[in-house]
């Protein structure tokens, strides 16, 4: 089967040898996404909030240029160094989110990349 490599200028560019997200048929992995500004590959600077918003718009730019959005989102994970944010997280989610919600999974880490407190990867279905 084919794979399609997807890449916008709305997300932040690759850190490492690792593509933005792959598309192979109606799926599409989408790569970890920390809060770094897509504008100037920086980690923004703020409140855990602003941290997790800007992972998810991270997320939903690479969706769109998949050709899909965050409803296509049949699997979430979300990697935190501070469980205790993960109440942050759920909050944050309606706001991305609607029923039915993607299956998730929240895993507690010791480091992520650049010292980034959030990392949300998932996976879409276009079918």
């Amino acid at each position: 089967m084919q794979r399609q490599i997807i890449q916008t200028a709305d997300a932040p560019k690759a850190i490492g040898t690792y593509s933005q997200a792959v598309r192979v048929g109606d799926t599409v992995y989408v790569s970890g996404q920390i809060p770094l500004d897509p504008a100037t590959g920086a980690l923004i600077s703020g409140d855990i909030e602003a941290e997790i918003r800007r992972a998810f718009d991270n997320l939903q730019a690479i969706a769109k240029a998949a050709g899909g959005s965050l409803a296509n989102v049949v699997k979430l994970s979300v990697f935190l160094t501070d469980l205790s944010h993960f109440p942050r997280v759920n909050e944050i989610m309606s706001s991305y989110f609607s029923e039915p919600y993607p299956a998730r999974a929240a895993i507690g880490v010791a480091a992520l990349p650049r010292g980034a407190r959030v990392e949300v990867e998932c996976v879409l279905s276009l079918a």
